[in-house]
């Protein structure tokens, strides 16, 4: 897989605490130049990043109930629209993964369909991934929080925020793809920083991957 190839298939993330303007900015820069799909970012810089890259390729995805996923259904709906208002192609949002635990399979569902709602009654619809935290599930919980994402909707299912105890392993993204079948997105997220990473990724079932070190990622694939 080329560099072009593979910066079409990666989110470049930046969304921890110290997430400046400046950061946004240069983000923003970085995908336009290296042609990934889509910046990553925090909802307050929703409004910016749509700016920059309006009129260019790669697309603005924004979080939704970041890292923790505990806000209300009717809160991460909310998030969702204004994400939407402010310039947001895609939303990756976080289930409430002590819901999942649980078995509150209706929370879980109820989260998911909240955010997906509100994508499709936008006047530019965006495009829901699901993340589940894999490194605070079992097997079973991730099939099951998987299939709710698939059941309510929503266009991916995603491994990690990148601010839990582990991120994204082969053996995660090979099970989530056998489970939601060949038409669902998987993005493979949290501790990726290799060409040789990424590329296992993909190998077991990614269609998209999330990463903070994605230009690292790119110069280290073959031209």
């Amino acid at each position: 897989m080329n560099k072009r190839e593979l910066a079409k298939m990666i989110d470049h993330t930046l969304l921890g605490p110290t997430a400046s303007t400046e950061g946004a900015r240069k983000l923003c820069t970085e995908a336009k130049e290296y042609g990934f799909a889509s910046v990553c970012v925090n909802p307050c810089h929703a409004a910016l990043a749509k700016e920059l890259l309006d009129g260019s390729e790669p697309k603005v995805c924004v979080v939704i109930g970041f890292p923790h996923g505990m806000s209300t259904s009717e809160v991460k709906g909310f998030e969702a629209q204004k994400a939407i208002a402010d310039g947001a192609d895609e939303l990756d949002m976080v289930i409430n993964v002590a819901a999942l635990k649980a078995g509150d399979y209706r929370t879980v569902s109820e989260d998911i369909r909240a955010v997906c709602a509100a994508a499709e009654k936008a006047p530019r619809e965006a495009l829901v991934k699901v993340i589940l935290e894999t490194a605070l599930l079992d097997d079973t919980e991730k099939r099951a929080g998987a299939i709710l994402a698939k059941a309510a909707g929503a266009d991916f299912v995603k491994t990690s925020t990148g601010f839990a105890s582990g991120g994204a392993t082969v053996e995660d993204v090979a099970l989530l793809r056998e489970t939601v079948g060949p038409d669902m997105g998987v993005k493979a997220a949290g501790g990726i920083h290799t060409y040789e990473e990424a590329l296992a990724m993909i190998e077991a079932g990614a269609t998209r991957i999330g990463a903070s070190r994605s230009v690292a990622i790119v110069e280290g694939a073959p031209e």
